[in-house]
């Protein structure tokens, strides 16, 4: 079973900064894989924020659009969500996720969990004044 790793989470001020990383084993061609982020609230459905295709496209949720920015190093099997200007809404366990292919509805901003089929065990990232 392939587990994908998180790490950075933590603690940040509102309106400050935070880099989350994953990193992917071996067992899959990381390179051509959809490379995506989503995040979860207690009680809340998961919500797909960012995602990265293989050959560097992306596509943003509405709610983190111009804040966050979603990349990738092929070379270190690693992806990673660069969070600016964060906010009380953005506290959540944060999760990374892969799929074969990056789905065409994203092009549409839709983000489903069924597509992807790795997934880390999350990281919690708090926003506190």
């Amino acid at each position: 079973r392939v587990q994908l790793a998180e790490s950075g989470g933590g603690s940040v001020g509102a309106g400050g900064s935070l880099t989350l990383s994953c990193s992917s084993p071996p067992g899959y061609t990381f390179s051509t894989y959809c490379m995506a982020w989503f995040r979860q609230v207690p009680g809340k459905e998961r919500e797909g924020i960012a995602a990265i295709s293989g050959d560097g496209l992306t596509f943003y949720a509405d709610s983190v659009k111009g804040r966050f920015n979603i990349s990738r190093d092929n070379t270190k099997r690693s992806h990673y969500l660069q969070m600016t200007r964060m906010n009380f809404d953005d506290t959540a366990v944060y999760y990374c996720a892969a799929a074969t292919v990056c789905s065409l509805w994203l092009n549409r901003n839709v983000f489903r969990e069924r597509d992807f089929g790795y997934w880390g065990q999350g990281t919690q990232v708090t926003v506190s004044s």
